[in-house]
């Protein structure tokens, strides 16, 4: 006998009762979202794996260590999204959609990053994806912020810290990143192997260490917003003053730095502490370098991540209970021609009352043991038709929630028959 298959480690089934809520969450966004403006874009799984190296830096965890990568029958070398926003960047230059024109843009689905496998982090996991191109800010930085708040507060989640920084342009982030190897070349037996391989290469990266060993020392390192530009400065002393105003509680962290390398100016985290070491729920900033970097005419964006695992999680830990998909007329159907007619009906009623789940009874089995699976399905009401009902062109209802006796009304009756038994009125 063969081995049972099993899904690839890092890779999870999110079943029916799980999907509900998945469901709840994604239907929440896309309706906050569209009430600011934003439009669903669609971009492929599998990239040239140079868009990934370009976008995100070559010396990060990610490319270096993380990616999904191999050959193709033409020796092309692709790579599964490790991310979403270098995709639609790619797209947004490709078909001309940054000439003299500003998008807000959402995407949602997969991505895949080979690490190891522990709660909140996994190696296929899904983002909800947010975009603003073509916007200088402060302003988009700030309405990007306030939409997200908002959609919290559309999901009843609580537990959430925003926190904000500002990395700055290019030019300050050299001076700073040169800064920054000075001082942990000085206390170089002190780091560990992954901050001593990231030190000559990308030590912005060893700020993101989580090893408690080098807290202390990374405390003690210079502040990133001690070379910030004047005009950055500026810039993100607007985002606070208009998160102010708009009711926004943030902390100014100035440790924050994003993990890959396009960021610039305003970065932000929405974090929480129910989730134990994966806090993170949603991660974002301004990357207004990236679409001049990708091969397109320089373009000011924002945009964010949010992890929907995690944020299912949080909805759960939040006390998130969305209604459960449960069928509520199951139609059982035995004899000649009750199939037919049950079939009829069934369509007769999802036109009259749309949202309502009618299931029919497929597969064959008696009465009885079709009305054992009408009062499974979590039905309020059973419509049964067999022969008799067939002739006579009636149909039983059989209320399965309470003692009321099973009645016969004419085909043409049973939308009003059944009304009164539906949980949507």
């Amino acid at each position: 006998m063969s081995a049972q298959l099993q899904a690839i480690r890092g890779m999870s089934d999110i079943l029916p009762e799980d999907a509900v809520a998945w469901q709840r969450i994604e239907g929440t966004l896309r309706d906050v979202l569209g009430a600011y403006g934003y439009r669903e874009i669609r971009v492929p799984l599998l990239e040239r794996t140079e868009l990934f190296q370009r976008s995100i830096g070559e010396v990060t965890d990610i490319v270096e260590k993380e990616m999904y990568t191999f050959d193709d029958r033409n020796g092309v070398s692709l790579t599964l999204r490790p991310e979403a926003t270098a995709g639609i960047v790619r797209a947004a230059i490709e078909n001309g959609l940054l000439r003299n024109q500003r998008h807000r843009l959402w995407s949602t689905g997969a991505m895949f990053r080979y690490e190891k496998p522990q709660k909140g982090r996994y190696r296929q996991f899904h983002q909800f994806d947010i975009e603003a191109l073509g916007f200088p800010g402060p302003d988009v930085d700030a309405e990007l912020i306030v939409m997200l708040a908002r959609a919290w507060r559309e999901l009843g989640l609580r537990h959430l810290e925003l926190q904000l920084n500002s990395i700055g342009m290019p030019e300050g982030r050299a001076r700073y990143r040169a800064a920054l190897t000075e001082y942990f070349r000085g206390h170089l037996a002190a780091l560990d192997e992954d901050s001593q391989r990231r030190l000559e290469r990308n030590p912005l990266r060893i700020l993101d260490s989580k090893n408690p060993a080098m807290q202390a020392l990374i405390a003690g390192a210079p502040l990133i917003g001690e070379y910030l530009d004047t005009e950055s400065a500026v810039h993100f002393a607007a985002v606070q003053e208009l998160l102010g105003a708009a009711g926004i509680a943030f902390r100014v962290n100035p440790r924050l730095v994003r993990g890959l390398d396009y960021y610039n100016r305003t970065v932000f985290e929405w974090v929480t502490d129910q989730l134990g070491t994966q806090g993170a729920v949603c991660a974002g900033g301004r990357y207004d370098g990236l679409v001049e970097q990708l091969g397109g005419s320089a373009t000011p964006a924002i945009g964010c991540a949010i992890g929907l695992e995690r944020l299912v999680e949080l909805y759960r830990v939040c006390g998130g209970t969305p209604p459960a998909a449960t069928v509520e007329i199951y139609v059982v159907a035995v004899g000649e021609g009750a199939t037919a007619l049950a079939l009829r009906v069934a369509e007769q009623l999802r036109d009259a009352r749309p949202g309502v789940a009618v299931e029919m009874n497929c597969g064959g089995g008696g009465f009885k043991a079709q009305l054992r699976r009408a009062d499974a399905s979590g039905a309020t009401v059973a419509l049964v038709i067999g022969e008799d009902e067939v002739a006579a062109g009636t149909v039983g209802i059989k209320p399965l929630r309470s003692d009321v006796a099973q009645v016969n009304v004419a085909v043409a009756g049973v939308v009003p028959a059944v009304a009164p038994y539906l949980r949507r009125q």
